[in-house]
């Protein structure tokens, strides 16, 4: 036992003096041992296929797994740093609920401007006959952005961004904390996320200059995260909008998907704008 114990503090040690990345790599390996024993029942139990897409039905569980156990291990990398998730910016206080409504309203009006933009040109149409169904998913999907937002901004624009100040500049962190942002996506889907990888690391660099916006804090970031999962998924669960073709692919993005084309990057520019209309 003594030996255990020694070993064990060798280790902690060890690791409180390492450099920023391998902390980094500590965290995210110590989250999927964390998460496989719990992923793993789960993939066999829904049937999924390595070799196949997972299907909303499927990654949803598989999400929410992953999630679960992140409270844990952002409560062992701050034990392990010594800080409290304060310093992570995660503020319970009404400044951080108000930045956090903010965000929301900028996130969803950025993409109002983006396709409202589109529509004109003529590239989207509105499906007004399916507008009764934002009722039934606003909710729902509203409390899932909400979830995913803070969680991966806690992880990302939090834990990941402090670590790698230790050893790098603020935007030089930002970028590391953000490729790692964007490849990470690729562990759910491989062929239609790997264009949305540039559009992934320049939203990770948006949110972290929106925590720097906040002060540290990561309100503001919770909420333009959550907005845009929120618009972009009741757009797509609602079916309110179909692309028409006359759009360039490389413009409205490939697949539908925003995030890989131009006008992702465009909402994110004017996310930028809008951040900094707001600065102090």
């Amino acid at each position: 036992m003594v030996i255990f114990d020694q070993a064990a503090n060798g280790w902690l040690v060890s690791l409180k003096t390492s450099t920023a990345l391998v902390k980094v790599i500590a965290f995210f390996l110590a989250w999927a041992a964390l998460w496989l024993p719990l992923a793993i029942p789960i993939a066999i139990l829904l049937k999924c296929q390595p070799s196949k897409p997972l299907v909303p039905g499927q990654k949803l569980p598989l999400l929410a797994a992953l999630y679960l156990v992140a409270p844990l291990i952002l409560w062992g990398a701050s034990w392990v740093d010594e800080v409290s998730l304060t310093d992570y910016g995660l503020e319970g206080n009404f400044t951080m609920l108000s930045s956090l409504c903010l965000g929301l309203g900028m996130g969803v009006l950025g993409l109002t401007i983006v396709f409202t933009s589109q529509w004109q040109l003529g590239w989207v149409k509105w499906q007004g006959e399916n507008w009764q169904r934002l009722g039934k998913v606003s909710l729902p999907v509203l409390l899932l952005g909400l979830w995913i937002g803070i969680t991966e901004e806690v992880v990302f624009r939090g834990f990941l961004q402090n670590e790698l100040q230790q050893d790098y500049s603020i935007w030089g962190a930002a970028a590391i904390a953000s490729i790692i942002f964007a490849f990470l996506h690729l562990i759910w889907e491989q062929q239609n996320t790997l264009p949305q990888l540039p559009g992934l690391w320049l939203m990770g660099m948006v949110l972290v200059l929106a925590r720097w916006v906040d002060g540290g804090s990561l309100g503001l970031a919770w909420g333009l995260h959550a907005g845009w999962i929120w618009g972009l998924t009741c757009l797509d669960e609602a079916k309110l909008i179909s692309y028409t073709g006359k759009g360039p692919i490389w413009v409205t993005g490939v697949a539908g998907n925003p995030l890989a084309g131009v006008a992702g990057l465009v909402c994110l520019l004017l996310t930028v704008f809008f951040l900094l209309l707001v600065t102090p």
